[in-house]
């Protein structure tokens, strides 16, 4: 499992022979799913240019405390609150002597002293300067604040003496540092949610749709992306913000929906098709707006393609989750739909005047769900969307970990009606 899929790691570089091992730290973080930031000091810019950790890294390197580009928004604060964790490797001797003395006359330092996140060191440096009666007092002291540090290792050093204080692995630091966060029920996952309407035009001002606000399906990504997926949204039309840490692909109709979910599917471990794509689209889009005349006027419509029953039937190998939102007889409906797409699981839910209880479930806060899948069924009640969306993430976990290593077998801890 990848504990630090959808991580924010701000890497610190100091003035170490050792900076130029930096750019495999930011491959082996990225290789473990973190998003790097590089933090360079005027040391770390002797020994590598910036512009190698801009490439590697595919963001500009910060490097100056007062920097008036970055300020207006109190840039060094700004970082510090962007990171889940801050790794200063390599971290030299003088580094630690100042973050010990509490100095902030740098970019790193101020970040390391903003921080409300974990720290952890990467020490490298000749082993008579690591075993100095002043640095052990300076790494005793950073301890007992609660930083953690990773290294150094003994070995072979550029100045050509053996002893501690080379720069760990950058394949064992990622390694540790992913200890510092717990493994989510989806960790390291590729999940591709779709929520929202869909537009069918009609002509250059009208068009076919629906009521969904697309807040389920929001939601649904947000808690994926907590449970550590690496998610991507593929969104109708909808006046919401993306979720954090979600990567979010904007369309208007069902056949741009579809050409948008075939991009991403065939990586994707599991797809969730929340979206209220609408089932039918005007067979021809007049060039122009259609003039009122007062009498009757009759609109072919033509099926769209069925999103989730494409995607089950092109990429077998992806646990697929529907939504049904009906008016009535759901548990007839979902099961029909279940059988009917062959997907692994239906959530569905009463919508309109069959749903009083939750404001008739569009735009509105709360919602409801039956989960459906062959054997089996379970109630995830009344609750706000951002919660029900936990609940359902949970639940897809648990299902897909089934799925996989039985072909859908029950799991003890779904209750079944």
């Amino acid at each position: 499992m990848q504990r630090l899929t959808n991580k924010r790691v701000v890497l610190g570089v100091t003035g170490s022979v050792a900076a130029y091992k930096a750019g495999e730290v930011i491959r082996e973080l990225q290789r473990a799913g973190a998003e790097v930031r590089v933090v360079m000091t005027r040391g770390a810019e002797a020994f590598v240019a910036p512009l190698t950790f801009q490439a590697l890294s595919g963001h500009p390197v910060h490097r100056e405390l007062l920097d008036p580009g970055a300020e207006a928004a109190m840039g060094h604060i700004a970082l510090a609150r962007w990171a889940d964790c801050i790794l200063v490797a390599p971290a030299s001797a003088d580094f630690l002597a100042r973050l010990a003395a509490g100095r902030a006359d740098d970019l790193l330092t101020a970040v390391c002293l903003a921080r409300g996140v974990p720290l952890a060191l990467a020490p490298a440096m000749n082993a008579r300067m690591w075993e100095d009666a002043a640095t052990r007092a300076n790494v005793q002291t950073l301890r007992n604040r609660g930083v953690l540090f990773l290294g150094p290792e003994e070995g072979g050093q550029a100045c050509g003496e053996e002893g501690p204080g080379r720069l760990l692995d950058p394949v064992v630091l990622a390694a540790r540092l992913g200890e510092l966060f717990e493994v989510g029920s989806l960790q390291g996952r590729r999940v591709l949610v779709t929520a929202g309407p869909t537009r069918e035009p009609l002509d250059p001002v009208r068009f076919f749709s629906n009521r969904s606000s697309g807040r389920m399906g929001f939601a649904v990504a947000a808690a994926a992306a907590e449970a550590g997926a690496r998610v991507t949204l593929v969104a109708g039309p909808v006046a919401l913000e993306a979720p954090d840490r979600v990567e979010r692909v904007d369309v208007t109709t069902a056949e741009e929906m579809l050409a948008a979910v075939s991009r991403f599917a065939p990586e994707a471990d599991v797809f969730i098709s929340a979206a209220a794509v609408a089932d039918y689209r005007p067979r021809e889009v007049r060039p122009g707006k259609i003039k009122r005349t007062g009498e009757s006027l009759t609109v072919e419509l033509v099926p769209n393609p069925d999103i989730l029953a494409t995607v089950k039937s092109r990429w077998p190998q992806v646990f697929c989750v529907g939504f049904a939102a009906e008016t009535g007889d759901l548990d007839r409906h979902a099961r029909a739909k279940l059988a009917a797409k062959g997907v692994e699981l239906i959530a569905a839910n009463l919508v309109g005047p069959a749903a009083p209880e939750a404001g008739g479930v569009f735009d509105a806060e709360d919602n409801a769900l039956t989960l459906y899948w062959e054997g089996g069924s379970m109630e995830l009640g009344l609750a706000p969307k951002d919660k029900l969306a936990r609940a359902l993430v949970a639940a897809i976990a648990q299902r897909l970990a089934a799925w996989e290593a039985g072909g859908g077998g029950t799991v003890v801890s779904l209750h079944r009606r």
